[in-house]
Parts: structure tokens; sequence; C-alpha cells
């Protein structure tokens, strides 16, 4: 039995929280939450009475568990995650990873000091569909083209959340993590130059913060890559959905029907949806006629939001238990942030920046 802290009650901490009260081999010892009234909302849900806590460091003083997970805001993942590794526990840790990349660094150094687990948050990684997106996406040669994005047209509670989020990190780096992974992933290529825009689209912002990021990347092999992000009351539904990859055999793109339709932005759980996959084929005859028509792949396997979280703390448990290498794992987390500083920094100077 793995005893474990789940520090952070909202969206992802109750998805977390939810999967490791139905996996057996997790023992919940403790919620902790900054928010009055989350913790008491998420036992009705799972309907527990586990203990509560407001004070990170006391909870893991008090309840001495061996795993801890951090669904909290970034700007407190590095000393909740370090403490939590030098005290002796697993770690599983929402992406970011951190706020920045020296504090990333420190975290999988010390992951590795004490001989700990530490997962990262990278939920496609554990999705179906996004696993043969990119498998079919090695089909189309080199250099590659991968343009995304994913725009949130928030409101009410979403709003808010977004406004917290964004007093310590911007869209294009809380979100950007994630695709800029999966671009990686497709090019298995080392990236080596980055340049990044941003704009502040509401008042209600702190001065310096920025609620739209757009990010370009360039990497070794020559294939290029655009994300986009941006969070708010002011953002367009159209198009705020675009995942395509181009190469000289042809291109692939998700087309997400259940992504498309009237408030789908804000809607966690469209988020992830693939539904569809499109093989457009490159190749032309002596008439410049196409050779083959396009084909669509049905991904089938859509586990929802909170199946996705199940399927990473399975992740987190095999690694526990069987000892797994995670360094590849960790490695990809810090250079998928590298990434996405690198595009704010760009933003802030106004200059190109080589990784």
């Amino acid at each position: 039995m793995i005893n474990i802290l789940c520090a952070g009650a909202g969206n992802m901490g109750r998805s977390h929280a939810l999967a490791y009260h139905n996996i057996p081999e997790f023992n919940i010892v403790g919620i902790c939450t900054r928010s009055d009234g989350s913790g008491e909302k998420l036992n009705d849900e799972l309907g527990c009475e586990y203990p509560l806590f407001q004070d990170y460091y006391e909870a893991l003083k008090q309840t001495k568990p061996d795993a801890v997970s951090i669904s909290t805001y970034p700007d407190t993942h590095a000393a909740y995650a370090i403490a939590a590794l030098e005290a002796g526990c697993d770690v599983f840790v929402e992406k970011p990873l951190a706020e920045t990349v020296q504090e990333a660094e420190k975290i999988v150094a010390t992951a590795k000091a004490h001989n700990r687990k530490l997962v990262i948050g990278y939920i496609l990684r554990h999705h179906p569909s996004w696993q043969k997106f990119i498998e079919m996406s090695h089909d189309l040669g080199k250099p590659l083209v991968m343009r995304m994005n994913l725009n949130q047209q928030s409101s009410g509670d979403s709003w808010q959340t977004h406004k917290n989020l964004m007093s310590s990190i911007s869209p294009i780096v809380d979100c950007g993590v994630h695709y800029v992974d999966v671009m990686c992933q497709m090019t298995r290529s080392k990236p080596v130059r980055v340049s990044g825009l941003g704009a502040r689209l509401s008042n209600e912002l702190p001065e310096g913060k920025i609620n739209y990021g757009h990010l370009q990347v360039t990497f070794e092999d020559g294939s290029v890559g655009w994300y986009e992000a941006g969070w708010g009351p002011m953002m367009s539904e159209t198009a705020f959905f675009v995942k395509d990859v181009i190469g000289p055999n042809g291109c692939l793109t998700i087309e997400a029907k259940e992504a498309a339709g009237e408030g789908a932005s804000a809607d966690v759980d469209a988020h992830t949806k693939t539904n569809t996959l499109r093989r457009h084929f490159s190749e032309l005859d002596e008439n410049n006629q196409f050779v083959k028509k396009d084909v669509w792949t049905e991904t089938g396997d859509e586990p929802d939001h909170d199946s996705l979280c199940r399927r990473e703390q399975d992740f987190f448990l095999n690694a526990i238990q069987n000892d797994s290498d995670l360094s590849d794992h960790m490695d990809d987390a810090i250079s998928s942030m590298k990434i996405v500083e690198a595009a704010d920094q760009s933003f802030r100077t106004g200059e190109m920046v080589y990784l």
C-alpha cells in the first residue's frame, strides 16, 4: 500500500484524487488545499473523510506519506516537490514542472539524488489517440511543419481560475509544454531556436502579465512548429483547436468534431478529444493528380479527463512498483520547459532565443 498526500483539490487535483481513491494500491492519507471548502467538497464526492490540511508542510510532517501528488498552482511546484523528495517521497507533479527551467532542473536533480520517482503530468502521453497521432506523423518524411493551438474562451469560475494561473505563469508556458512535447516526439530532433510574442488583452491582469501567447520553434532537422494559446472572455471560439502536421509525404490532421461545438474551448474533456485522424497523401501522377485518396482513421478509444488522469496514476504506480527508469521522462520535461521559457523570453526581449 502506497500512502499518498494530495496537494490541490481543483480541477486536476480532484481528478487525480479520484484516481488514487479507486486504485487499491494507493491510500490517501491527506488532502491539502488553500481554498476554503474545496477539501470538504472533494471528500463529499469521494464519500470519505480523508484528513484535510491547509498547510502543506504540516501535512507532509503529520502524514509521513510514501508519495505526494502536487496539483497546485505552478508557483508552489518547486518548493512542494523538493520538500517531498527530500522527505523520501515519490512525487507526481502537474505540468508545468515549475515556473522556470532552473527550478525544474533542481527538482529533477533532487529526485535523482534521493533515488525517488518523479512523474510529470503530461496527460497527452497517456492518450491512445495522441499516441497514434505521433506514430502516424513519422510516415510524413522530414522536415515537418507542426501547427497547434488551444485557445480557451473562459468566463465565470473558469476565467477566475485562468487569472489565478496567470498571476504566476502565461498560457503559452502552462499549456505550451504539452504540445511542444508532442512536437519533440514527432521530430525526434533537437530544438535550436525559438521566437515568441504575446499580448495583454484584459485590464484585469496585473501589469506585465499576458493572456495570449504564440511561439515558433525550429529544430535541427529543419522542422518547424508553432503553438498558440489564449485565455479569457475575449477569445474566439473559431479555430480554437488546430492540430496539424505536414511533411513531404502529406499531412495528418486531428478533426475533432466534438471539440467544435458552442462553448467547447472551455471544456477540459474536449481538449483531448481527437475523434478522427485525417491522413492526406502528397503523391501525384503524371497528370499532377493525387494518386491516393485521403484516409480517415477513427480513433475509437477516447478516455475522458478523469480516465486519462487514472492512466497517469497507473503509470506512476507502475514506476514505483517496478522501479522504472524515468530519466527520459524527466529530461523530456526539461526540454519542453526550455522551449516555452525561451518563447516567453523572446517576447519580453524582442529577440530570437538560440538554445
